[in-house]
Order: C-alpha cells, then sequence, then structure tokens
C-alpha cells in the first residue's frame, strides 16, 4: 500500500463509482438551483437531473472553495500519517487554486513531517480526471511519491481538451462572450470549438456554422493529434457530455473508426461546474497526444 494519497476535487469530472472503486478522496464544489445548495457528488444521476433542470431554464451559480474549507480537507488527509498529492484544476480557471495553496501553506507548517504537494494541472474537467488516473494508475503499481509527481509534471501539458459548445447564452453569462457576439451567433448557429493551451485557459480554436460542423470539428481535431502519437495503440479517449449523448456517441464512433487500435473510449455526464458555465450540449474529449495544439 502507498505511503502517499492522491486528492482531487469534484471538478476533475470523475465518475463518483471510479473514484469510490480507487479510494481517492475529492473535495466538493458547490452550486446552487434558486435558493437551494448542493455538493458537486460526482455522480451521474445528478449531472443528468442538473442538465434536465437547465433545458427547462434552471440557472445554476458555483461557488469557489474557500482556504478554511481546503483546510479541514488537508487536516483529514495528513492525519492519517500519510503525504499527499492534490490536483485541482488550472490556476488560470478558479481562485480556489490560490486557497488552495494558501491552505497547504498552513498545513505544511502543522504537519512539517508530512509533504503535500498542490500541482498547478494546467487541465480541468476530464483532462484533470485522466491526469488523476494515470498518476492512481502509477501510484496503485508501486510508483514513489516523487516518481509519481514528476511523471504528472512531466505529462499534464501532453492532455488535450477539446469542447465545443452549443449555447452561447451561457459563455455570455460568464462574461466570455459579450452580448451583441452572443446574440450574432445564436442567429448565425455559430458554434465555438474551444481548447486548452498550455496556460490552462480556455481558449477559442475556431468558430463554424452549425451543430454538425462543430462536432466534425471536433473530430477532425482529435484525428489530427493522433496522426501525431507515435503508438496510439491502447490509447485511452473519455468524452464528457452535458445532455447530448447521441452527439458523443457520434465522435465516438468516428473516433473508433479511424483509429480501431486505440484502447477504452467512454462516454459519461459532464461534471456540473463546468456545465454551468457552458450549458447542456457541451461536448468535450480528453487524451494524451504529442502536445496541445488549437487544430
Amino acid at each position: 500500500m502507498a505511503d502517499y494519497i492522491i486528492a482531487t476535487s469534484s471538478t476533475s469530472d470523475l465518475p463518483r463509482t471510479w473514484l469510490d472503486a480507487h479510494k481517492i478522496p475529492f473535495i466538493p464544489y458547490t452550486y446552487t438551483v434558486g435558493d437551494k445548495l448542493f455538493e458537486d457528488d460526482c455522480r451521474e444521476e445528478s449531472r443528468d437531473a442538473v442538465y434536465a433542470g437547465m433545458r427547462k431554464g434552471d440557472r445554476l451559480k458555483t461557488s469557489m472553495i474557500n482556504e478554511f474549507v481546503y483546510c479541514d480537507f488537508f487536516r483529514s488527509l495528513l492525519e492519517t500519517g500519510k503525504d499527499v498529492i492534490f490536483l485541482d484544476m488550472s490556476q488560470k480557471m478558479s481562485v480556489s487554486f490560490v486557497n488552495a495553496n494558501s491552505a497547504a501553506a498552513q498545513l505544511r507548517a502543522e504537519f512539517p513531517d508530512r509533504r503535500l504537494y498542490v500541482m498547478d494541472t494546467l487541465c480541468i474537467s476530464g483532462g484533470l480526471g485522466l491526469l488523476v488516473e494515470h498518476m492512481v494508475e502509477r501510484m496503485e503499481a508501486g510508483a514513489s511519491f516523487d516518481e509519481v509527481v514528476a511523471w504528472g509534471e512531466a505529462h499534464k501539458l501532453r492532455i488535450a481538451h477539446r469542447f465545443t459548445v452549443d449555447d452561447l447564452n451561457y459563455l455570455k453569462a460568464g462574461g466570455r462572450v459579450s452580448n451583441s457576439a452572443a446574440l450574432v451567433g445564436s442567429v448565425l448557429s455559430i458554434k465555438p470549438v474551444l481548447y486548452v493551451p498550455d496556460g490552462g485557459t480556455l481558449d477559442v480554436a475556431k468558430k463554424v456554422r452549425g451543430r454538425k460542423a462543430a462536432l466534425k470539428a471536433i473530430l477532425d481535431g482529435v484525428l489530427h493529434d493522433l496522426e501525431k502519437v507515435e503508438d496510439p495503440t491502447g490509447l485511452r479517449v473519455h468524452i464528457l457530455q452535458a445532455d447530448c449523448r447521441e452527439d458523443a456517441e457520434t465522435v465516438r464512433d468516428g473516433i473508433r473508426a479511424a483509429y480501431p487500435q486505440l484502447g477504452e473510449i467512454t462516454v459519461t455526464g459532464l461534471g456540473v461546474v463546468i456545465g454551468a458555465h457552458c450549458g447542456p450540449g457541451l461536448l468535450t474529449v480528453f487524451y494524451l497526444c504529442s502536445g496541445r495544439e488549437p487544430e
């Protein structure tokens, strides 16, 4: 058994079944629907219910995790007598990363004999989840704390993130597009195709007209990346979807047809935090690549 713990947050968007099976502690972000407060519990049924509600007009608000909550979480892990590696989403995407670091500094003073490593993953959503998965696999195979950290730091920028959204009004509400851009985009059925560059932000790779064109652009981007992988045999791909499973399965089938030698290609529900800001119809694809590119 490892002498350290790998922990993450609910924004890794990993299924609760996987987190429980591998005994991975996670700190939940919170969100409100109307005046009701919920914890992001990573359960598929919770995600399905949220997106069904958003289709009916529910508006969600999410909250960062404050320093005190991180302190309690880290303390509970360090009190087990083990060292801790913690992975949350890119610091460019949430102030929570700053709060986690502040909490970690306090806990290092409180537990001077323990190590607590907070990684700036430069990943979000299922990209963060894929990084967690690979690092947990290495931990379970017997790799040391330092070996697992070194692998994560060396490979985090090789995790590709490709997104498309269906409704620009959610990005408008979050300040990522202007009111006029959202209006024009909705009228002309403009669909942005997004990716995460090395800086860990969420950027627009291109804009296309129509949902089918957006799905094709996502698929083309994935296939472009896979062409550059020396040997994609066994490579896993994670597709996350916000109430658009049929579209996700279409992309999955296109990837499988082009690269039958790939490993598992999963289709699961997108986590609530990212989905709250991008809306139903958000489709994302994550996998290891030779380096992040917009197209």
